[in-house]
């Protein structure tokens, strides 16, 4: 089953609008201390959030993770980096004393109840190729009397007041800008073109290095592989709780298995973390493994490792582009999708006019791509516009961009406040 829908997510916020109520008194009460970072992540210990926390541990910011889980807390311990939960009223004191708040997804990767008045920084988790936060339906539907438009209002109002509270937001290019400004309700000075820090690690060092530390981090997760095996990953996007429509028939997986042996190749299955279906070949084979966010919280370093990406709608497409990885695109239910979530653009502007509609032809064109060099040359030129197209740096430089137009917020809200102040006083 899945996790979370829009729905569910939305009700749940609505029911909790006492606790943000009390929240909001205690952040009016408890001093923040400008100095204090606090982080939180999505998905664990990564993403944006772990390559920003390197640079601000290595200037020495006092900072702490906040986590939700033990394995995040183990997670963290590995790499050093001090941690408390953030549903605890530890976590909520930390999150209502700190001057910088740093998360991926939402509030809700820190104590959400604690984040009024601070120096909230949203680095997000992937270009959207698909609509999202103000610019889709999705965001205000509840679980609570779906067609009450009344309360969609009240959603989406509880969301822009949210969203007021981001100061930086990075953006990819200025195309991806647009996007975001869109969506999260924000002024251009919120939204600094600088790249994602998530990425820095698909740019930094050699492409030999990279792709031999993902190989090496794969066969950590998954088991020892072939060295001359072909990796695959197939990495269907969210569809709010709903099942993925690709899930493989049984033909469609004695298909996909014979290519795979054909080419030495392993398909590694990733659903999404909040996504729902079932993906097991309905017989026993070594070609077809999982790589689920129980195994990898932070997929994007091991693109390096593979040799190409099955996908939907999931802004991994934007991010492979940046190895470049060939991609084939299977998306069966485009228009229904396009109805429900919507895109920024076409998706043909991304996919093109081949991608598949079931496996039994993306299995073909993977086939052909394992096994004619022009065709994966062509695939990965593909690549190499989209990443063109949607990344205006390609330099490992992003988080260090980002670092700085914190810092240059934070100088400018003081600055703000002190005059705020002096204004006041001279009154």
């Amino acid at each position: 089953m899945a996790s979370f829908s829009f729905g569910a997510g939305n009700a749940r916020q609505i029911a909790s609008i006492p606790l943000y109520a009390l929240g909001r008194l205690a952040t009016l009460l408890i001093p923040r201390r400008r100095a204090d970072w606090v982080f939180g992540c999505g998905v664990g210990i990564g993403d944006g959030a772990l390559a920003l926390w390197d640079v601000v541990a290595a200037h020495g910011h006092p900072a702490i993770w906040l986590v939700g889980s033990p394995r995040e807390a183990r997670d963290a311990a590995t790499r050093g980096i001090p941690t408390a939960y953030k549903r605890s009223l530890r976590g909520f004191w930390l999150t209502a004393r700190a001057g910088v708040v740093v998360v991926t997804h939402g509030f809700g990767d820190v104590n959400r109840f604690a984040v009024s008045d601070a120096f909230v920084v949203q680095l997000w988790h992937g270009i959207p190729l698909k609509r999202i936060g103000l610019d889709s339906p999705e965001t205000v539907r509840s679980g609570i009397l779906p067609g009450s438009r009344l309360l969609r209002g009240l959603i989406a109002r509880m969301y822009r007041g949210a969203t007021r509270r981001i100061h930086v937001l990075p953006a990819a290019s200025h195309l991806v800008r647009g996007r975001l400004e869109s969506a999260f309700g924000l002024p251009d000075p919120r939204v600094p073109v600088t790249g994602e820090p998530r990425v820095d690690v698909l740019s930094q060092g050699t492409p030999g290095t990279r792709r031999s530390e993902a190989r090496a981090a794969i066969d950590s997760a998954a088991g020892q592989l072939e060295a001359s095996a072909r990796l695959v990953l197939y990495a269907p996007t969210w569809r709010d709780g709903a099942a993925d429509p690709a899930v493989p028939s049984a033909d469609e997986w004695k298909r996909i298995v014979e290519v795979l042996t054909r080419h030495r190749a392993v398909l590694l299955v990733r659903s999404h973390p909040l996504g729902a279906g079932d993906y097991a070949p309905p017989f026993a084979t070594e070609r077809v493994l999982g790589l689920g966010s129980e195994l990898v919280p932070d997929v994007t370093p091991l693109l390096p490792g593979l040799d190409a990406l099955v996908t939907d709608y999931s802004s991994l497409a934007f991010d492979a582009a940046l190895v470049p990885l060939p991609v084939i695109f299977l998306a069966p239910d485009v228009e229904a999708y396009a109805r429900r979530r919507g895109f920024y653009g076409s998706y043909r502007d991304v996919a093109g006019e081949e991608w598949a509609t079931d496996w039994t032809q993306a299995a073909a064109q993977l086939d052909a791509l394992l096994g004619d060099a022009t065709d994966r040359a062509r695939r990965i030129e593909r690549s190499v516009r989209v990443s063109e197209h949607v990344h205006a740096f390609r330099d490992g430089g992003n988080t260090d961009r980002v670092y700085r137009a914190i810092l240059a917020g934070l100088d400018a809200a003081r600055h703000d406040a002190a005059t705020a102040t002096t204004t006041e006083v001279s009154r």
